[in-house]
């Protein structure tokens, strides 16, 4: 049982919590410190002091006095008014992630929320009311304001909601469930629209659809080694041992215990090939670099998944700070590195598929016996070509770039909401790379038979071959791509593997967990 507020969230427990395998609460102590500090708020907006947020106006009318019988109606048009998101909808499971998230925060007991209203969000989750939030619209410095306040928008009974499969207005659902919108108190839909769930939410998809895309692309690689005979050599310990950057190590170990004791690499021993192209055996330095952003980015993830990111922070009645924490920056910097290193992971794998038709390495050319009325693997390639092209396109790190908004008073922005989405679009088009890679690998691989390879490649390879066969001429490969990629994103392979990879690297945990 995950408890808000106090029990420390994971990317991994945020995504467990989203698909049911991990059950949360609000347990008693979390909802007295809740109370507490709303009622400390309550108390700050009833005197004389200016505090922002609670008795003041926002943004550039920060000194703006607000009288408190006014302070309900200014919480709604807060919420209105920040309601300009534009664009498609999220995802209906990243709406929900930012809720998750959300919760978490507010159960800090830093927000001066009420209790009323975070029961409010875990009532959403659990009956599946879950609001449209567009994907266009956040600066990602003031928190992700605009998000936000389309997540927030049904708790008074605007905007719109996903319910039973379609897309309704939040009066009507709430009326047939008899539901009546939450009436705002001080600072109650500042604390809601301020914070960096939106952003947060994309890097907690990231971190964990990236990190499939590394455990495969190291299989996949050692897939393609052994389709094109190619040297195990470059994944040797000693080697990596005098030049020890952790994830280098990490994936040098987990591509020599691939090959370990194959038929075929003993095939090829004493071959008259001195080196491999870089593609193949820079793996592990270039595969292990992808890597460590990965952990960059989930270092960051784990810091802001048990953050209070809102605006201002209420210590006491006498002590509250109006500071930035709600400001993107500590996500959109890592975001945009994770991006680049997953560009990179589709880059080298395309380098691998384009090895693989050449016809160098003692399998015919364009991994077909019959060609010129065939024209085989050759266009499978282009649309790897396409996609990583396509990526580097994308990589232009969004946080390089700031707009000053809300009259010059948010005069820095992060970007990184735009960070988040254009990451997980590199990550969708990688997925579909080493999907390309793989069916060449395979293809590759089944041109050394009789020679097998190691139980773990061979395990890989019947993955493959359960979805797609041998090809010995022409078809639509498109449908070989589509499922190869569905078994990319539904990770068999991995969960096949698992147990012959135990215990392979000494980083495991660094890596491998999240």
């Amino acid at each position: 049982m995950f408890k808000y507020g106090e029990h420390h969230l994971t990317s991994g427990k945020a995504l467990q919590i989203l698909n049911g395998s991990l059950k949360s609460e609000i347990t008693p102590e979390t909802r007295a410190k809740v109370e507490e500090c709303h009622n400390q708020v309550l108390k700050i907006a009833n005197g004389n002091k200016a505090v922002y947020g609670i008795n003041t106006g926002f943004g550039p009318l920060c000194n703006t006095k607000v009288d408190p019988k006014e302070t309900e109606r200014l919480q709604r048009n807060l919420l209105i008014s920040h309601s300009v998101g534009v664009g498609n909808p999220i995802s209906s499971e990243l709406t929900k992630l930012m809720l998750i998230l959300k919760i978490h925060s507010l159960c800090k007991g830093y927000s001066g929320i009420s209790l009323e209203i975070i029961e409010r969000l875990c009532w959403h989750l659990e009956e599946d009311v879950i609001p449209v939030v567009p994907e266009q619209g956040s600066v990602g410095a003031s928190g992700d304001l605009a998000p936000l306040a389309h997540l927030v928008l049904p708790l008074i009974g605007e905007g719109k909601v996903f319910y039973n499969g379609k897309v309704e207005s939040a009066a009507k659902v709430l009326k047939e469930k008899g539901v009546k919108p939450v009436a705002l108190h001080a600072k109650a839909g500042l604390a809601l629209i301020n914070g960096t769930q939106f952003i947060l939410a994309h890097a907690v998809e990231l971190v964990d659809r990236l990190h499939n895309c590394l455990s495969h692309a190291d299989v996949i690689a050692a897939l393609m080694v052994e389709g094109l005979k190619a040297s195990p050599m470059p994944f040797h310990k000693a080697l990596h041992e005098t030049r020890p950057h952790k994830a280098n190590k990490h994936v040098a170990a987990r591509m020599n215990h691939f090959l370990a004791n194959s038929d075929i690499v003993k095939s090829h021993e004493h071959c008259d090939r001195v080196q491999d192209p870089y593609s193949l055996r820079c793996a592990p330095q270039v595969h292990g670099s992808s890597r460590s952003a990965w952990l960059h980015l989930k270092e960051a993830v784990e810091i802001e998944l048990n953050s209070v990111t809102d605006n201002p922070i209420v210590f006491s009645e006498n002590f509250t700070i109006s500071g930035g924490n709600f400001h993107g920056q500590p996500l959109a910097l890592p975001i945009d590195y994770a991006c680049l290193a997953a560009a990179e992971i589709g880059s080298i794998s395309d380098r691998r598929t384009y090895l693989s038709l050449d016809g160098k390495y003692d399998i015919p050319k364009l991994l077909m016996e019959d060609t010129g009325v065939n024209s085989a693997f050759m266009i499978v390639q282009y649309t790897s070509a396409a996609l990583v092209s396509e990526n580097k396109g994308l990589c232009f790190p969004s946080s390089a770039d700031s707009i000053p908004t809300s009259m010059g008073q948010e005069d820095h922005v992060s970007m990184g909401s735009i960070g988040g989405r254009k990451a997980l679009r590199v990550v969708e088009n990688l997925e579909r790379i080493l999907a390309v890679e793989l069916l060449c690998a395979a293809q590759a691989l089944d041109f050394r038979r009789p020679l097998k390879s190691t139980p773990v490649l061979e395990e890989v390879q019947s993955s493959v071959r359960e979805r797609v066969s041998f090809a010995t001429e022409d078809r639509i490969f498109s449908i070989d791509i589509d499922a190869l990629t569905e078994l990319i994103r539904i990770r068999k392979i991995p969960q096949r593997i698992h147990s012959l990879i135990a215990g392979v690297s000494e980083f495991n945990e660094q890596f491998e967990v999240y």
